[in-house]
């Protein structure tokens, strides 16, 4: 057990424990509500590619995370690490490693701990509602930030590495990547500039700290995130996923969720729309739990929440 202090904040209680299927583990942060908070619905919060739950623990520069805050608004929050990430153990097949995978690894924790919000970002949206499509009465909720939509909205692209890389500025494709199947897929700092610390919210002097938490990701996930050879992950359809409450939030500078992409997700899903250039914040790229203005995006984001009884 740890302790979790911030200065001029309410002491949280901070625990760890595993869970995911036998093949997969999960490793799991779980930081108990604030004490003196009204009680409320459990968040578990899903990184991105690349990423590890260390994404919503803190800021690279130093600032509370997503985690805390929601903890002291009284949710207890639950941060995992993918299979293969961080410290959930990887296994000799990782560069294969599937979202499928992932998605069932990762609903064994829902279950746990559900009826839960999850909170997917990036290549975790297809996580979220695939997740909801399995368990729907274990998911309470789902807040997307940047979320990768559903292999079903996607166009399904050429599993051919020319094909792809003459995409590869495509913003409304994704800007996709190809990933050889043979070997994990490691990025550079001029890549971590380019698609993620890419806002002018993003804390310029913490990029190389930020840079240096990104860890190796499966070559198939990567592929199944831009449908490529039509392999990404779908659905059987969105009634059952949008029997819930659903809010989907972007910046407005970041090149691979333009608003006319995530404003399909929401409208597939008939989910409600944070574009934050319309509540008068600009400026903002793919990791909003990070910029700089990160805890007013987690405030409108709380509102909602709290809108819906959350």
């Amino acid at each position: 057990m740890n302790i979790l202090r911030e200065q001029g904040a309410e002491t949280l209680t901070m625990m760890c424990f595993y869970s995911g299927t036998a093949e997969h583990p999960v490793y799991v942060d779980f930081l108990a509500p604030a004490p003196a908070a009204r009680p409320r619905r459990p968040i578990v919060m899903l990184h991105g590619g690349f990423h590890t739950g260390s994404a919503y623990l803190a800021t690279p520069d130093g600032r509370q995370g997503w985690a805390p805050y929601f903890a002291r608004l009284g949710h207890p929050v639950h941060v995992a690490d993918w299979p293969g990430h961080g410290r959930s153990p990887a296994n000799r097949n990782f560069a294969t490693l599937s979202l499928a995978e992932i998605g069932e690894s990762l609903a064994v924790l829902v279950d746990e701990v559900g009826p839960a919000i999850i909170m997917a970002h990036s290549a975790a949206g297809p996580l979220a509602w695939w997740i909801a499509e399995k368990l729907p009465e274990r998911v309470a909720a789902i807040v997307g930030i940047a979320p990768g939509p559903p292999a079903n909205i996607q166009k399904a692209l050429p599993d051919d590495p020319q094909a792809i890389e003459a995409l590869g500025s495509d913003e409304s494709l994704g800007c996709p990547v190809y990933s050889p199947l043979g070997a994990p897929v490691y990025v550079d700092i001029d890549f971590v500039r380019r698609f993620w610390a890419n806002g002018r919210r993003f804390p310029k002097d913490a990029i190389e700290p930020y840079a240096k938490s990104i860890v190796p990701e499966s070559a198939k996930v990567l592929n199944q995130r831009f449908n490529i050879g039509g392999a990404g992950l779908g659905l059987a359809g969105p009634d059952v996923v949008a029997g819930r409450p659903i809010l989907v939030v972007t910046g407005d500078s970041d090149p691979r969720h333009p608003r006319a992409v995530d404003d399909a997700v929401a409208a597939y899903f008939g989910a409600d729309r944070l574009w934050l250039a319309d509540a008068g914040i600009s400026g903002n790229g793919h990791m909003l739990m990070m910029e700089d203005n990160s805890e007013e995006i987690a405030g409108l984001i709380a509102q909602w929440l709290a809108g819906k009884g959350l």
